[in-house]
């Protein structure tokens, strides 16, 4: 990843509700949804959860900014205790297992062979990458640790519902790993963000530390609510009287449903707002009115309306 102060456009003394308002800025404007003409939408949006994600976490975000790790998390390697020479980096800038390898050998006064075994510290033919012996890992001298060769991180989806985002509930999911996880969704969650597992992703298989899993939340479909950023809407049917005569009605919310005073004959081409009633509570729920009129048609009704229609007319529409 790139500079995450870069990413998100911030200086590094940014505050926590600064980068917080930042964030939502960038993720309205670079969500896919949004710009579904963009092909690199869907990268662009993923980047800023990420930098948002780990500029969000204390720890890492301090060890970032002390210089002690890198922008995914990675420990910089200033080099090795005992040895003679400084870290050497491979062609991609970085160190490879070979480089590591050498330079902790350098501290016993030798270099592996090709091919990767040695008569070093563990004896005749010592394999270090083998997870046996006493030279390399986490049993070797001084409890040195092979922290760059930690397991491959693994990518996941969790769909979740639009009322377990709200509330910021525990969420099962099973990984590509075949585990089942109880994820916890952040405060706020937003739709196509990025939660890191520390820990969750692939186990190196060398004794070093594991993966991470790389969780993109993905809102559900709702039955009755349609999403448009935090404000929510919904259809409410009411009967033709209730709109004559108005009344009270419940209306569903994320929190529950809550009873809304209908003003007698509602304008129906307008919804009726409910303040504070959208998505984390940032948002409004608009109740768009339905009028639903009685099964099989009424004879009544029918009589009434032509009544209606021939004594009392009004025009709805210009034409």
């Amino acid at each position: 990843m790139r500079d995450p102060y870069t990413v998100l456009g911030v200086p590094r003394s940014v505050s926590e509700k600064d980068l917080k308002s930042a964030y939502r800025k960038l993720a309205k404007a670079h969500h896919p949804d949004q710009n579904k003409d963009d092909p690199k939408a869907q990268a662009k949006f993923a980047e800023i959860s990420s930098a948002y994600d780990f500029l969000t976490d204390a720890d890492k975000r301090g060890a970032y900014d002390r210089g002690e790790i890198d922008a995914d998390g990675q420990p910089k390697f200033a080099g090795f205790a005992g040895g003679t020479r400084g870290p050497r980096t491979g062609s991609a800038g970085g160190f490879t297992a070979e480089d590591i390898l050498k330079e902790f050998m350098s501290g016993f006064g030798g270099q592996p062979p090709r091919g990767g075994r040695t008569n070093g510290p563990g004896g005749a033919g010592w394999d270090p990458f083998s997870g046996s012996g006493a030279g390399f890992g986490p049993g070797g001298p001084g409890g040195a640790r092979t922290s760059n060769l930690r397991g491959e991180d693994v990518n996941a989806t969790a769909t979740v519902s639009l009322e377990d985002a709200h509330k910021a509930a525990s969420v099962p999911l099973r990984m590509p790993t075949g585990k089942v996880l109880n994820v916890k969704l952040p405060e706020k969650v937003e739709d196509g963000q990025q939660i890191r597992l520390k820990g969750q992703g692939m186990p190196s298989g060398i004794g070093a530390e594991p993966g991470d899993a790389l969780v993109t939340v993905k809102f559900a479909r709702h039955k009755q609510f349609r999403r448009d950023g935090g404000d929510l809407r919904v259809d409410v049917p009411i009967t033709l009287y209730e709109a004559v005569l108005g009344g009270k009605i419940r209306v569903p919310t994320l929190d529950g449903s809550v009873e809304l005073t209908l003003p007698a004959g509602v304008d129906t081409t307008k919804a009726l707002r409910l303040k504070g009633k959208g998505l984390h509570g940032d948002g409004d729920l608009y109740a768009v009115i339905k009028i639903v009129l009685p099964p099989n048609g009424d004879p009544d009704l029918e009589s009434l309306m032509r009544f209606w229609r021939d004594q009392k007319p009004y025009k709805v529409r210009d034409n």
